[in-house]
Protein backbone atom coordinates (compact mmCIF):
# COMPACT_ATOMS: atom_id res chain seq x y z
CA UNK A 1 0.00 0.00 0.00
CA UNK A 2 2.86 2.35 0.83
CA UNK A 3 4.48 1.76 -2.57
CA UNK A 4 1.17 2.44 -4.31
CA UNK A 5 0.70 5.69 -2.38
CA UNK A 6 4.26 6.77 -3.18
CA UNK A 7 3.71 6.01 -6.87
CA UNK A 8 0.48 7.99 -6.96
CA UNK A 9 2.19 10.86 -5.15
CA UNK A 10 5.01 10.94 -7.73
CA UNK A 11 2.57 10.84 -10.64
CA UNK A 12 0.53 13.60 -9.01
CA UNK A 13 3.61 15.82 -8.65
CA UNK A 14 4.56 15.07 -12.27
CA UNK A 15 1.04 16.04 -13.35
CA UNK A 16 1.23 19.35 -11.49
CA UNK A 17 4.59 20.14 -13.11
CA UNK A 18 3.32 19.18 -16.57
CA UNK A 19 0.24 21.37 -16.09
CA UNK A 20 2.49 24.32 -15.19
CA UNK A 21 4.68 23.73 -18.24
CA UNK A 22 1.81 23.22 -20.67
CA UNK A 23 0.00 26.34 -19.47
CA UNK A 24 3.05 28.61 -19.41
CA UNK A 25 4.81 27.45 -22.59
CA UNK A 26 3.71 29.02 -25.83
CA UNK A 27 3.84 25.96 -28.05
CA UNK A 28 0.23 24.93 -28.47
CA UNK A 29 0.21 25.33 -32.26
CA UNK A 30 3.41 25.21 -34.33
CA UNK A 31 3.65 26.51 -37.90
CA UNK A 32 4.86 24.09 -40.56
CA UNK A 33 6.10 26.86 -42.85
CA UNK A 34 8.09 29.16 -40.54
CA UNK A 35 9.75 28.76 -37.16
CA UNK A 36 6.81 30.10 -35.21
CA UNK A 37 4.45 28.91 -32.52
CA UNK A 38 1.50 30.26 -30.64
CA UNK A 39 0.23 29.53 -27.16
CA UNK A 40 -2.25 30.79 -24.65
CA UNK A 41 -0.31 33.94 -23.84
CA UNK A 42 2.13 34.88 -26.62
CA UNK A 43 2.99 34.50 -30.27
CA UNK A 44 6.59 33.30 -30.75
CA UNK A 45 8.72 33.48 -33.89
CA UNK A 46 12.42 32.89 -34.49
CA UNK A 47 13.02 36.53 -33.51
CA UNK A 48 11.41 36.16 -30.09
CA UNK A 49 8.03 36.26 -28.42
CA UNK A 50 5.59 39.14 -28.36
CA UNK A 51 2.34 39.73 -26.55
CA UNK A 52 0.37 40.15 -29.77
CA UNK A 53 -2.05 37.30 -30.35
CA UNK A 54 -4.37 37.69 -33.29
CA UNK A 55 -7.17 36.13 -31.27
CA UNK A 56 -6.31 37.53 -27.82
CA UNK A 57 -9.62 39.35 -27.45
CA UNK A 58 -11.73 36.26 -28.13
CA UNK A 59 -13.75 34.88 -25.26
CA UNK A 60 -12.77 31.32 -26.18
CA UNK A 61 -9.09 31.99 -25.47
CA UNK A 62 -9.93 33.70 -22.19
CA UNK A 63 -12.00 30.68 -21.19
CA UNK A 64 -9.13 28.32 -22.03
CA UNK A 65 -6.73 30.45 -19.99
CA UNK A 66 -9.12 30.49 -17.04
CA UNK A 67 -9.78 26.75 -17.10
CA UNK A 68 -6.07 25.92 -17.37
CA UNK A 69 -5.28 28.13 -14.39
CA UNK A 70 -8.14 26.55 -12.46
CA UNK A 71 -6.83 23.09 -13.28
CA UNK A 72 -3.43 24.01 -11.84
CA UNK A 73 -5.05 25.41 -8.70
CA UNK A 74 -7.24 22.34 -8.16
CA UNK A 75 -4.33 19.99 -8.80
CA UNK A 76 -2.16 21.73 -6.21
CA UNK A 77 -5.04 21.82 -3.73
CA UNK A 78 -5.61 18.11 -4.29
CA UNK A 79 -1.93 17.39 -3.63
CA UNK A 80 -1.94 19.40 -0.40
CA UNK A 81 -5.19 17.77 0.73
CA UNK A 82 -3.74 14.33 -0.07
CA UNK A 83 -0.70 14.92 2.14
CA UNK A 84 -2.90 16.38 4.88
CA UNK A 85 -5.39 13.50 4.76
CA UNK A 86 -2.63 10.92 4.73
CA UNK A 87 -1.63 11.80 8.28
CA UNK A 88 -4.82 13.07 9.89
CA UNK A 89 -7.94 11.20 8.80
CA UNK A 90 -9.18 7.72 9.62
CA UNK A 91 -9.08 4.93 7.08
CA UNK A 92 -12.60 5.07 5.60
CA UNK A 93 -12.66 8.77 4.71
CA UNK A 94 -9.03 9.22 3.92
CA UNK A 95 -8.77 10.18 0.25
CA UNK A 96 -12.30 11.15 -0.74
CA UNK A 97 -11.70 14.91 -0.74
CA UNK A 98 -8.39 14.72 -2.62
CA UNK A 99 -9.96 12.41 -5.23
CA UNK A 100 -12.94 14.70 -5.71
CA UNK A 101 -10.68 17.73 -6.05
CA UNK A 102 -8.52 15.94 -8.61
CA UNK A 103 -11.61 15.03 -10.62
CA UNK A 104 -12.58 18.73 -10.63
CA UNK A 105 -9.07 19.41 -11.99
CA UNK A 106 -9.71 16.75 -14.65
CA UNK A 107 -12.96 18.45 -15.58
CA UNK A 108 -11.26 21.86 -15.89
CA UNK A 109 -8.58 20.38 -18.16
CA UNK A 110 -11.23 18.70 -20.27
CA UNK A 111 -13.25 21.88 -20.74
CA UNK A 112 -10.21 24.07 -21.43
CA UNK A 113 -8.54 21.79 -23.95
CA UNK A 114 -11.84 20.97 -25.63
CA UNK A 115 -12.54 24.66 -26.19
CA UNK A 116 -9.04 25.16 -27.58
CA UNK A 117 -9.37 22.13 -29.84
CA UNK A 118 -12.74 23.29 -31.13
CA UNK A 119 -11.70 26.87 -31.86
CA UNK A 120 -8.02 26.71 -32.77
CA UNK A 121 -7.12 23.20 -33.92
CA UNK A 122 -5.66 23.06 -37.39
CA UNK A 123 -4.43 26.65 -37.17
CA UNK A 124 -7.86 28.29 -37.43
CA UNK A 125 -7.60 31.76 -35.98
CA UNK A 126 -3.86 31.47 -35.32
CA UNK A 127 -2.65 32.81 -38.70
CA UNK A 128 -0.90 29.50 -39.42
CA UNK A 129 -2.87 27.71 -42.12
CA UNK A 130 -0.51 24.74 -42.17
CA UNK A 131 0.37 23.81 -38.63
CA UNK A 132 0.49 21.00 -36.14
CA UNK A 133 -0.06 20.73 -32.40
CA UNK A 134 2.86 21.60 -30.17
CA UNK A 135 4.14 19.84 -27.10
CA UNK A 136 2.08 22.01 -24.72
CA UNK A 137 -1.15 20.86 -26.31
CA UNK A 138 -0.08 17.20 -26.18
CA UNK A 139 1.20 17.56 -22.62
CA UNK A 140 -2.17 18.93 -21.57
CA UNK A 141 -3.96 15.88 -22.95
CA UNK A 142 -1.49 13.66 -21.06
CA UNK A 143 -2.31 15.62 -17.89
CA UNK A 144 -5.98 15.06 -18.67
CA UNK A 145 -5.44 11.29 -18.60
CA UNK A 146 -3.22 11.35 -15.52
CA UNK A 147 -5.59 13.54 -13.51
CA UNK A 148 -8.50 11.20 -14.23
CA UNK A 149 -6.48 8.14 -13.24
CA UNK A 150 -5.22 9.82 -10.06
CA UNK A 151 -8.70 11.03 -9.09
CA UNK A 152 -10.23 7.58 -9.56
CA UNK A 153 -7.37 5.92 -7.67
CA UNK A 154 -7.85 8.28 -4.76
CA UNK A 155 -11.54 7.39 -4.64
CA UNK A 156 -10.76 3.66 -4.81
CA UNK A 157 -8.05 3.92 -2.15
CA UNK A 158 -10.37 5.61 0.35
CA UNK A 159 -11.91 2.22 1.07
CA UNK A 160 -8.61 0.53 1.96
Amino acid sequence: MLVLLAGIFVVHIATVIMLFVSTIANVWVVSDITKASVGLWKNCTSGGCDNILSYASEDALKAVQAFMILSIIFSVISLVVFVFQLFTMEKGNRFFLSGATMLVCWLCIMVGVSIYTHHYAGGYGTNYSTSHHGYSFILTWICFCFSFIIGVLYLVLRKK
